[in-house]
């Protein structure tokens, strides 16, 4: 006898179809058998060692978080209720250019350095790998949901160059490439960049190309965090289109926004540019999250120049009080290319995290707030606590648009990331409800979406995008990573106050058929494991 029959589930199945009755049976991990109640009428109905009854309830395939920082979270936090509770079953790690495989003992010291803001100093992880398959082994160890990863190319780049800004050598560039191609052959689903983070932001066209290549080579993708946001995102966005196109290569645009005051109202041509180019044969996708602010780190801000070398010679200029200067006058006169070119707004930087205890002073308050209480000037106070807290201060960025928001996520290849960095005192709401977000404010309050479009965004989009030829989907024999809520009461429960409460209205969760999430409550079960790259036919 199979293991369970879910009984009576609306289930809305990812396709984009209409939703249906039906009993969904489950066994090995696997759905086994649907039957709709239509066909179900004067017929015995499936059994199973364990029923549930999913009335009232969506069953849907899990929720794919296409944009995650959990790199380390997964190893850290096997509870990971901040993405379970939501019902993600899949999170794709490695983004923006920076991660932990592959790396030397010196750049693994680099990097840990660099990303603090994101994942923590990793004082409490053994790092036992420097591949990115001994990565993904140690992911198959057992974790909260599965995970897919992108080769980070900053750091591939900072294995092989280094932290300075120059163009790559012949034999440089050679060793990128061999770095690129051994990553997908050990089951990378692609390669990520962070085009306005050192020492990412170095690369020019024609290297990123070169890499582009090799990951087309491999049936992966290209996702980049590309070089604005800003005063040329318009541009920046034109750049990746032409770059993946001469390398052949899928392209899949990391948190597609667009902010600033420069770009209100203006996410129409950006979507004009995406179809033009998928009409001539692009294949392109996209990820938002729902949120109209953004979250970075406060480093992340300054121009690229002042990243040159690595985190400790960033320090040693903003020591340097000539250097400093120079900082400031990009930062609020010109605009760095750090703040995509838009001269900064203290009052919009709001501290969500520091790294040192001692400073949580700053945590919820803006730039401009906290000089304020100083009685000094906010570069004054921003270059104070990046002093103190070694670059380790994480932000929020109140830059957005709402309709920005609405109009991208409508369209037809968009998919759902929540960008969600899970370490700071107040870290953005995203982390821990964005696709609960999704389905209570944006299908059952305000209408943008339909429920079935919404999934459809949520599960068969990424599981298509990452290649995966058993998810996405309810079908039977696909793999049995499924969630189960109350279409009428799921809700975010994350606010900007209080941004670590978890969702309602999503009372289970099932990776590879076992109940993570169980009546509401997270299991004990580690049923994710590292989700390999799927060669090309």
């Amino acid at each position: 006898m199979e293991e369970l029959v879910i009984r009576d589930a609306d289930v809305v199945d990812g396709s984009g179809a209409d939703a249906y009755r039906a009993d969904v049976v489950v066994d090995g991990g696997r759905i086994v058998s649907i039957v709709k109640e239509a066909a179900a009428a004067g017929c015995q109905r499936p059994k199973a060692r364990r029923e549930l009854d999913a009335e009232g309830l969506v069953l849907s395939p899990g929720f794919v978080d296409m944009h995650a920082h959990s790199d380390l979270a997964l190893l850290r936090d096997p509870d990971h209720s901040a993405k379970a509770a939501q019902g993600v079953t899949l999170e794709v790690i490695g983004q923006d250019g920076l991660s932990y495989a592959p790396v030397d003992d010196r750049t693994l010291g680099e990097v840990r350095r660099a990303i603090a803001g994101w994942n923590g100093p990793g004082d409490d992880i053994d790092f036992d790998w420097r591949s990115v398959g001994g990565y993904l082994d140690r992911l198959d160890r057992g974790i909260a949901v599965n995970a897919a990863y992108l080769i980070p190319q900053g750091t591939v780049r900072a294995l092989a160059v280094g932290w300075e800004d120059r163009e790559a050598t012949p034999d440089e560039l050679d060793r990128m490439r061999r770095l690129v191609a051994e990553g997908m052959e050990q089951g990378a689903v692609g390669m990520s960049s962070g085009l306005t983070y050192t020492p990412g932001m170095y690369a020019k066209d024609a290297e990123l190309t070169e890499l582009c290549r090799v990951v087309a080579s491999y049936g992966g993708y290209y996702c980049p965090h590309h070089r604005s946001y800003g005063a040329g995102a318009l541009a920046a966005y034109e750049e990746m289109v032409a770059l993946t196109r001469e390398a052949g290569c899928s392209l899949h645009l990391a948190h597609a926004t667009m902010n600033f005051g420069v770009n209100k109202g203006r996410a129409p041509e950006l979507l004009t540019l995406l179809d033009e180019a998928l009409a001539a044969g692009s294949d392109i996708s996209l990820d938002t999250y729902p949120y109209t602010p953004g979250c970075t780190t406060l480093a992340a801000v300054l121009p690229s120049w002042a990243g040159e070398g690595g985190p400790e010679e960033t320090l040693g200029r903003l020591a340097d009080n000539g250097t400093a200067e120079r900082i400031r006058h990009h930062l609020e006169v010109t605009g760095s290319d750090g703040c995509h070119g838009v001269p900064v707004e203290w009052d919009t930087i709001e501290i969500s995290g520091v790294g040192d205890p001692a400073l949580a002073d700053f945590v919820g308050r803006t730039v401009q707030e906290s000089a304020d209480r100083r009685g000094e000037a906010p570069w004054v106070t921003a270059r104070g606590l990046l002093l103190a807290d070694r670059l380790a201060p994480t932000i929020l960025q109140h830059v957005g648009h709402e309709e920005n928001v609405r109009e991208i996520m409508r369209h037809r290849v968009h998919t759902g990331g929540s960008d969600g960095v899970l370490q700071g005192a107040k870290p953005h709401p995203r982390a821990y409800g964005t696709f609960p977000h999704y389905l209570g404010h944006y299908v059952r309050e305000s209408g943008v979406l339909s429920l079935e479009e919404c999934v459809a965004h949520l599960t068969s989009r990424p599981a298509a995008r990452l290649r995966l030829p058993d998810r996405g989907l309810v079908r039977e024999g696909y793999r049995a990573d499924l969630v189960l809520f109350d279409p009428s009461k799921v809700a975010t429960g994350a606010t900007f106050e209080e941004p670590r409460t978890l969702p309602t209205g999503i009372p289970y969760v099932l990776v590879d058929g076992r109940f993570v999430i169980e009546d509401g409550r997270r299991t004990d079960v580690l049923a994710g494991r590292a989700v390999r790259r799927t060669p090309p036919a």
